[in-house]
């Protein structure tokens, strides 16, 4: 696949759908009604794994990719801890792998060292992972977290500020690089000592901050070649973890391509193809949804499991 084709796939795949880190949650989230024939094998999967309010038991496992996939022993990040907080309780989104758990409390003890005082942190997945009702294609592992551009505050945020707070645009309307009334120097540090941990596959960012990136980095580069420019991330980085070792079921990406990235793969981004895509001539035909059956074997038991 070209480079032009595969980048221009991407932005299909990553383009804003719902839920985004700036939409607004509710303090009193209705529970959704049941479905007539769960069983049915046209039933979305995200229908079925979108009602499920809680983590399969069993050992921790990821199983499939992270657009395709489910997960089991599923652990919930604590709401609140010394430097982070869990924001948009509603959508409870704030369950992952126990790798991707113990990961944010880690990075988050160790902001403040960059001058950042804590993680406000967004969608992780659902209790079991699978495809969401609303919002990401992927996140579907337990080893994606969407962290905001935005610092914790010095108090602990109620519960109508978690849903209601909107996270920080740092990128300018334009669209063509940062706003620099909001971009501070520590959200490269922020961002750049994610992309150091070892476990750190991808980080996603809007192609302006990964501009700013790069004119900012310096001589120490190696890291940015784990940012990857993808549109709808200009409120948050989206951080991945690498399938976690000994999980044969779970599939990890190919590794990045070399270099920086800083050349023409983000040049293409700004491209007026990019910024300014021509109406369709005619209406796409909708996809039909992902049911069970699209899904690993192993996450038919994953939604069953009591």
């Amino acid at each position: 696949m070209s480079l032009r084709l595969h980048l221009a796939t991407l932005l299909v795949l990553a383009l804003p759908l719902s839920a985004q880190a700036q939409d607004r949650g509710t303090v009193n989230p209705k529970p959704l009604p049941p479905l007539a024939n769960p069983d049915a094998p046209d039933t979305p999967a995200k229908a079925l794994f979108g009602r499920v309010t809680t983590p399969a038991a069993g050992p921790a496992h990821a199983y499939g990719s992270y657009a395709k996939g489910c997960f089991s022993g599923g652990e919930a990040l604590a709401v609140d801890g010394p430097t982070w907080q869990v924001m948009r309780l509603s959508r409870n989104r704030m369950w992952g792998t126990p790798p991707l758990v113990e990961f944010l409390e880690r990075l988050a003890a160790k902001a403040p060292q960059v001058g950042w005082s804590g993680l406000l942190v967004g969608d992780m997945s659902q209790p079991r992972g699978g495809p969401m009702l609303t919002g990401h294609a992927s996140h579907q592992l337990g080893l994606d977290a969407d962290v905001w551009l935005t610092p914790m505050p010095g108090h602990r945020m109620s519960r109508a500020e978690r849903e209601e707070t909107s996270a920080t645009n740092v990128v300018r309307a334009d669209r063509l690089d940062i706003d620099p009334e909001v971009w501070r120097p520590e959200h490269l540090k922020l961002i750049r000592m994610t992309a150091r941990e070892p476990e750190v596959a991808r980080i996603f960012v809007n192609p302006a901050i990964k501009k700013a990136l790069c004119r900012e980095a310096g001589s120490d580069r190696a890291w940015l070649s784990k940012v990857r420019p993808m549109y709808g991330h200009n409120y948050h980085y989206h951080i991945r973890l690498a399938c976690p070792a000994g999980q044969d079921q779970c599939g990890d990406q190919a590794p990045p391509p070399g270099g920086d990235g800083c050349g023409e793969e983000l040049a293409y981004w700004f491209s007026d193809a990019i910024m300014n895509p021509r109406p369709a001539t005619k209406p796409a035909k909708p996809k039909p949804p992902m049911t069970l059956a699209a899904l690993p074997a192993a996450c038919r038991a994953v939604l069953k499991a009591r």
